[in-house]
């Protein structure tokens, strides 16, 4: 009796298949033809092919990602509960917006979400002060701790880098602010001037301290950031969106409308470029960077809320805010919080600027809370040291 039941599989030999014959355009052609699930796939069968489907003359022909939903938290007297709305059908599988597939711990925050994979804070259950990062692929349940530094309980937000065109490997921003709340002292717990940014490359497995900057980093609340080509874009005050490449180095643009106190702005990526939406009292304009050196922006919507949503909304009680935008399609997604008949709600709409279509697609519940994190399911990309 021969041991074992199991075989080998044999592996592809692209370098002798008649597939490795085919010129590049042509290849190209075929895998364009291809859904983006399978185009991802193609990623991992040779090198060759790879670098096919990463250049940037192929990228506008072949299958882009699809928006699936957003991941956010509501908040209770007792408990925060992790959600997930779908906004483009039901996924197969079903997304587990539990995440009960990574390792046990006391709490959990989600607190960023690039390209598919998931930024998570898991504090254990000895020690509160105890805690790692996990960086998770919700799309195929893998995961890898990223170990906390010194500074991470202490601090309330950080963010990830990860584009799968170019590198499987991610990087996490971590911030340390000028002033740091130990849970016991009064005062400005707002943490928004940063003076020093902490990385951690995956492809290195370790964590790098920059210098403190020369004059620190003044950010709107961290609601969210942007990652394209190796750099992350942060709102911040005095007109600026701060930029932050994986070296540490930072520098600034100047937004193209000066924002007005106690109005909404963000930046996303769509298309291939950076966008900026700004909220004010009024009205949602939408500008998209065309040229960073020169800080050039261009007007892409400019529409009132009174538009958008008739009288119902108040501007004196009521709040909106755009949450993100369709990677490929020219569609915003917003959030509008207000109050009806003496219900307080938080409604989640798309708007597609072309048609100008306004489309109600859920009550989130009035216990939601930013940051609501838009995600693109990945399904081939592996992480380092995954489990």
């Amino acid at each position: 009796m021969m041991r074992g039941s199991k075989k080998k599989k044999k592996k592809w030999d692209t370098g002798r298949s008649p597939v490795s014959e085919l010129p590049d355009d042509l290849l190209v052609e075929i895998i364009s033809r291809l859904i983006y699930k399978s185009t991802c796939c193609c990623q991992c069968v040779s090198t060759r092919w790879r670098d096919l489907i990463s250049h940037p003359d192929h990228r506008k022909k072949l299958s882009q990602s699809t928006l699936a939903g957003f991941f956010f938290e509501t908040w209770d007297t007792k408990k925060v509960s992790r959600r997930y709305q779908s906004v483009s059908g039901n996924w197969r599988p079903p997304i587990n917006s539990s995440l009960s597939f990574l390792p046990r711990c006391e709490k959990l925050h989600i607190l960023d979400c690039c390209n598919g994979l998931l930024l998570c804070k898991c504090w254990q259950d000895t020690d509160r002060k105890i805690l790692d990062y996990v960086v998770c692929n919700p799309a195929t349940e893998k995961w890898v701790v990223v170990p906390a530094t010194n500074w991470s309980s202490k601090l309330y937000k950080a963010h990830l880098g990860f584009d799968p065109v170019v590198s499987s490997h991610f990087h996490v921003f971590e911030f340390v602010p000028t002033y740091v709340w130990d849970g016991d002292k009064s005062g400005d717990h707002s943490q928004r001037y940063i003076k020093v940014v902490g990385i951690y490359s995956s492809k290195a497995g370790v964590w790098t301290r920059q210098r403190a900057w020369d004059l620190p980093i003044e950010t709107v609340h961290f609601i969210g950031s942007a990652f394209l080509t190796g750099i992350l874009y942060l709102t911040s005050n005095n007109d600026l969106v701060a930029t932050v490449d994986v070296d540490g180095n930072c520098s600034s643009v100047r937004v193209p409308k000066p924002h007005c106190p106690g109005c909404a702005y963000d930046v996303y990526v769509s298309r291939g470029h950076l966008y900026i939406a700004n909220c004010d009292a009024s009205e949602i304009s939408i500008w998209v960077l065309e040229d960073f050196s020169t800080a050039k922006w261009t007007l892409k919507l400019n529409v009132s809320y009174e538009l958008l949503f008739g009288t119902r909304y108040s501007s004196h009680d009521d709040h909106c805010c755009v949450i993100s935008a369709h990677p490929e399609h020219n569609v915003i997604f917003i959030i509008v919080k207000y109050t009806l008949y003496w219900r307080s709600l938080v409604e989640l709409f798309s708007y597609e600027m072309d048609s100008k279509e306004l489309r109600l697609i859920c009550d989130l519940g009035r216990e939601s809370s930013f940051p609501y994190l838009s995600y693109v399911p990945l399904f081939s990309e592996s992480l380092a040291d995954e489990h």
